[in-house]
């Protein structure tokens, strides 16, 4: 499940494209994901800065991360833009009532789903081994394309959250 998503990130981008990855406070239903996913090709095929087209992506990974991608190689992204995207997020989050810019709710892949814990219960989850050194984490404070593709999905000590918490017992 962890690598799949890989194949979903276009080839055609430079390494360096500006990444966003906008977190759901929960799993959206598949007729949300349809209706998130045509928010998004529509957004993408009218995504501008300063009126020269946008090279972007977007899509909705593991059914809860709207990652969206600028390749500033094309087109560089300005604050016109960048807010146009942030704009799109807010409307998702409207539509659907979730919260797409909660930053202290942590998300790991436990047996195959994604997992939610808020960051203050980090180190109980540790201790009661609920959260081990090796469970995947989604960093979604990567910001370039390469940085999706390796450092997104990262084991919990190999993260920033390693210096957070004690993981040894």
């Amino acid at each position: 499940m962890t690598e799949n998503y890989k194949d979903l990130i276009p080839a055609g981008f430079a390494s360096d494209s500006r990444v966003w990855v906008y977190q759901s406070s929960r799993l959206f239903m598949m007729s949300e994901a349809l209706h998130i996913e045509d928010l998004l090709n529509n957004f993408i095929a009218n995504w501008n800065s300063h009126g020269a087209p946008v090279k972007g992506f977007a899509n909705l990974f593991f059914g809860q991360f709207v990652v969206l991608m600028a390749d500033e190689r094309a087109t560089g992204v300005s604050g016109c833009s960048t807010d146009s995207s942030v704009r799109l997020i807010k409307q998702i989050e409207e539509l659907f009532k979730v919260n797409m810019f909660d930053r202290t709710t942590l998300a790991f892949l436990v047996k195959d789903k994604v997992q939610m814990l808020p960051l203050a219960q980090l180190q109980y989850a540790v201790n009661n081994s609920f959260i081990t050194p090796d469970t995947i984490y989604f960093n979604n404070l990567v910001q370039t394309k390469e940085e999706l593709e390796n450092k997104w999905l990262v084991p919990v000590k190999d993260s920033w959250l390693a210096k957070r918490v004690s993981l040894s017992n």
